[in-house]
């Protein structure tokens, strides 16, 4: 199995396929690569893509709740490139690996080519928040309840149940509970604001327009904020667009990318 070892000694496990110019694929909070399975074949076709385990899920190994930060999940995909000998490659994140991709296009411009930002947020103050009873749901002592919660907030009623393995993103059930506090202290806790401005990379950003998990005028901020940044809403669509709008989203992040090669 092949890992890399990020900066803290932390080891980071990562999966390789297909063929072509390097694409990372970053997972949302709390998920691991098993996030993109039911997309991952699309961009397989045409790329060779790199999808991590972040710290705390996975095979990657879960230092103690100090060891989590965006930054720090940024700076271990850049030790997943350099495990690859790989200097620069696309980089499609989505929800908390959104947020992982900012700081990566921000902190480490020479080894992003073209970026997709999907389902996520800025951070910070000037982010648009969720609703606060959304938290409180997800956080119910009632598993059950909060799983139907979570399920709402990514998929439109009964697209879960009409499409088996949709439960994918729903989280890594074998998730140490310290790794999942850490992991959502640091999703809270990013703030990319002042740094979105220096993102020099070709840039698209995605967004269900029914998204109430983050928002859909975060993307609009993105946008805005980040210079020469696409905007692509998806109508009709909640947070886990990439599943339920497979084709139209597939498409479009594979187009983008072709019209931003890395030798361009």
């Amino acid at each position: 199995m092949p890992y890399a070892t990020a900066s803290d000694q932390t080891k980071i496990f990562y999966d390789v396929r297909g063929g072509g110019e390097p694409l990372v694929l970053l997972s949302g909070q709390a998920n691991h690569h098993g996030w993109w399975e039911g997309v991952r074949g699309d961009f397989d076709a045409a790329f060779r893509t790199i999808a991590p385990d972040h710290r705390g899920t996975g095979s990657s190994g879960a230092p103690r709740e100090a060891g989590y930060s965006i930054a720090r999940f940024a700076d271990d995909v850049a030790a997943v490139l350099d495990d690859l000998g790989i200097g620069r490659a696309h980089v499609y994140g989505t929800s908390m690996g959104g947020k992982v991709a900012q700081r990566l296009a921000a902190d480490h411009p020479d080894r992003v080519g073209a970026l997709v930002l999907g389902c996520t947020s800025p951070g910070g103050p000037n982010a648009v928040a969720a609703d606060p009873g959304i938290g409180r749901a997800l956080g119910s002592l009632d598993r059950a309840a909060a799983r139907r919660t979570l399920t709402d907030l990514m998929f439109t009623p009964g697209w879960a149940e009409r499409n088996p393995g949709a439960e994918r993103v729903l989280g890594d059930p074998g998730m140490a509970a310290h790794a999942r506090r850490g992991h959502l202290a640091a999703s809270r806790a990013h703030d990319a604001w002042d740094d979105l401005p220096r993102i020099t990379a070709p840039t698209l950003v995605l967004h269900g327009s029914d998204d109430v998990f983050a928002p859909v005028g975060n993307a609009r901020l993105l946008a805005e904020r980040i210079p020469g940044a696409r905007l692509l809403l998806l109508d009709g669509a909640r947070h886990a667009y990439f599943e339920e709008h497979r084709e139209a989203a597939g498409a479009a992040v594979l187009d983008f990318l072709r019209e931003h090669p890395l030798g361009g």
